[in-house]
């Protein structure tokens, strides 16, 4: 009965999201409507900072500022014709951003970041077939990064920032297939975290390498989240066991992954921009995941996960035929770290192929307005998580998961 309680921190954090794992790629509406592309773009606004620290000095204006939401939708539909198990989950998300940005002197900026790169919920049925699994997460984390970026020559750039994350996730699942207190009732459990917080880095470069090519790479660390003192609540216990599963508190650690992006972006002429990156995650951090109880009657839980590191390919274009307005067209393919047999309902995504669309007007010389929006397609996969341990055995679940998400984003741009 020990073994009920295997709990992987991947579920207590992960989202319903996407790029990767569980990442979203939604940190800036005209670089958003451009595929996501931004490590080599320079002179948009101050969202550039999130793309490339290295940037901040080749914005036009001394202060710049760049605010936005976006209205995220995701649903995934589960099916298994053998076992006649079927089940749906829709659910939206907000992330949104805040960047300002400085221009101290000709050669020297400071730049400020906030965004939400993991932040939504998801939400299945409660009781539904994989509810062993998971029944609902929400998450919500915020990154701050503070950033300075120095012009060695006119034509190249170095940045660096600091970033501080703080979040928190609140976690429901069933603690078996079966069990049920003595009014039928499954017995589950909540894990509730606040205040989870952490550091991290990136640095980056910018290099005109003519008048037409400019080259741009970004390096950001691994951040390990660690959870210390989080609530564990079990819910519906049957007095046999009721003595023995207490709430408590559990300490566990998640490394968010290192990301390494490089890219180029080509002025064609006045009118049109192209951009393409490629994104690398070091998303092999995620072997395995161990939750350390501080009931001594609850085992620690090592939870294997197996990812593999994986990337991203970007590409976009823009179009200015005025000082007004802009146009923007791209997409990303994007390869799911997840590998066979680790395919689990907390992170149903598979390799996703994403659309993308948007344009700015500019309402006077200073203040734009953005617009962004993306489809993305998720490669219709049939897998399993094979490695959940109840009474000692390995026992699979799985079937067929077909997922899809939209967005639309608006976002306001300031400079002076």
């Amino acid at each position: 009965m020990k073994k009920i309680l295997s709990i992987s921190l991947l579920s207590l954090l992960a989202t319903n999201a996407f790029a990767g794992g569980y990442r979203i790629s939604m940190q800036g509406q005209r670089q958003l409507a451009m595929g996501h592309t931004g490590v080599a773009v320079i002179g948009q606004n101050a969202e550039s900072l999130f793309f490339n620290p290295a940037s901040g000095t080749f914005l036009k204006d001394k202060w710049s500022f760049s605010a936005g939401a976006t209205a995220l939708v995701s649903n995934v539909k589960f099916q298994n014709s053998l076992y006649n198990w079927s089940n749906s989950t829709t659910n939206m998300g907000t992330p949104f951003y805040f960047y300002g940005n400085y221009q101290a002197s000709d050669r020297f900026s400071v730049g400020l970041a906030v965004y939400t790169p993991y932040g939504s919920s998801v939400e299945w049925d409660t009781d539904w077939a994989g509810s062993h699994l998971v029944n609902n997460i929400d998450l919500q984390a915020i990154f701050v990064q503070p950033t300075i970026s120095y012009k060695i020559t006119d034509n190249i750039s170095v940045g660096a920032g600091l970033i501080y994350v703080n979040g928190g996730v609140t976690f429901n699942r069933n603690l078996s297939r079966s069990m049920v207190d003595e009014n039928g009732n499954r017995s589950d459990v909540t894990i509730d975290a606040a205040g989870v917080s952490a550091w991290g880095y990136n640095v980056g470069v910018t290099a005109r390498l003519d008048d037409h090519v400019t080259f741009g790479v970004n390096y950001r660390s691994q951040i390990d989240m660690k959870v210390e003192g989080g609530d564990a609540i079990f819910n519906d216990m049957p007095s046999f066991l009721g003595g023995t599963y207490t709430n408590g508190k559990f300490n566990a650690t998640m490394p968010l992954p290192a990301e390494l992006t490089i890219g180029f972006s080509y002025q064609i002429n006045q009118k049109w921009l192209a951009a393409v990156d490629y994104n690398y995650a070091f998303w092999k951090a995620y072997d395995n995941l161990v939750i350390e109880f501080d009931n001594p009657a609850i085992p620690t839980s090592v939870n294997p996960r197996n990812y593999k590191s994986s990337g991203t390919l970007r590409g976009g274009l823009q179009f200015a035929p005025s000082a007004k307005f802009s146009a923007r067209v791209g997409g990303y393919y994007d390869i799911s770290p997840v590998q066979d047999g680790y395919f689990a309902p907390e992170t149903p995504r598979n390799d996703a192929l994403a659309g993308t669309v948007g344009f700015t007007y500019q309402i006077t010389p200073k203040l734009g307005v953005d617009f962004a929006a993306s489809a993305l397609h998720f490669k219709e996969t049939k897998n399993s998580y094979d490695h959940y341990i109840e009474d000692g055995n390995h026992v699979s679940f799985g079937g067929d998961y077909r997922s899809s998400a939209y967005s639309l984003g608006l976002g306001l741009s300031y400079n002076f």
